[in-house]
């Protein structure tokens, strides 16, 4: 299992946590309105749902440390810092996912505290994440706002194709990635990519000598991906 962190926006700058946290909390919140009546008392009607929330403690090894057992690959602890705060600054969209889990999304730092333990050069750490929703912009034909719009003259649409077309893989691509590329920067269904491609995909995996994607999880450069309407 990995923790990993991937800049959205280039899908190259990449962390990958030097140890795994004990415990990984993920709150999932209803958002209500509230009326009061008389007859009834206070009344909540779900309005749809809150941003995910998600957070972790743990500790950033020192180098008198770094060949425990429980570090996977070790980072000086100065440095995740300095990554970790300037990402929170810039307020810079990342993906977080954490392998062997169906923890895969969008988010930024919304708190990140880290403050030096122990006598070997270690940094425990505190960071929570917040998920990340892209502001759309409606144009008024989609808000069927009528009255101010000037009226044109438009020609029948041609026949949509099967298909969005072909995608070849690069270096540092996830299904996420592609899908946001695709269906207006919203990568949530990317299983629909996977699906279009689910033999293919299995395929370059058993080739590559994995048992298989791990759900779409590994894809490989070069694999020439259907992209499905």
């Amino acid at each position: 299992m990995d923790v990993i962190l991937t800049e959205v926006e280039n899908g190259k700058s990449k962390f990958i946590f030097p140890s795994l946290p004990e415990e990984v909390k993920g709150t999932n919140r209803t958002n209500y309105q509230s009326y009061d009546i008389l007859s009834c008392g206070e009344v909540k009607i779900p309005k749809g749902m809150k941003l995910t929330e998600i957070s972790f403690d743990g500790i950033f090894f020192g180098e008198s440390k770094k060949n425990e057992s429980i570090v996977k690959q070790w980072v000086k602890p100065a440095e995740c810092e300095k990554i970790l705060k300037n990402w929170q600054e810039k307020g810079t969209v990342l993906r977080l996912m954490v392998t062997e889990t169906n923890v895969n999304i969008d988010v930024t730092i919304s708190s990140f505290e880290c403050t030096d333990y122990g006598g070997y050069g270690n940094k425990k750490y505190s960071v929570e994440f917040v998920q990340y929703r892209s502001l759309k912009v409606y144009t008024t034909d989609e808000l069927k706002i009528v009255k101010f719009v000037k009226k044109t003259v438009t020609r029948p649409a041609a026949a949509a194709p099967s298909n969005k077309g072909s995608y070849t893989v690069k270096p540092g691509n996830t299904l996420w990635s592609i899908a946001r590329k695709f269906y207006g920067g919203s990568g949530t269904i990317w299983t629909k990519i996977y699906n279009a491609n689910k033999s293919v995909i299995e395929s370059t995996a058993k080739k590559r000598g994995y048992a298989n994607s791990d759900n779409g999880h590994w894809i490989f450069p070069g694999t020439v991906l259907v992209i499905p309407n």
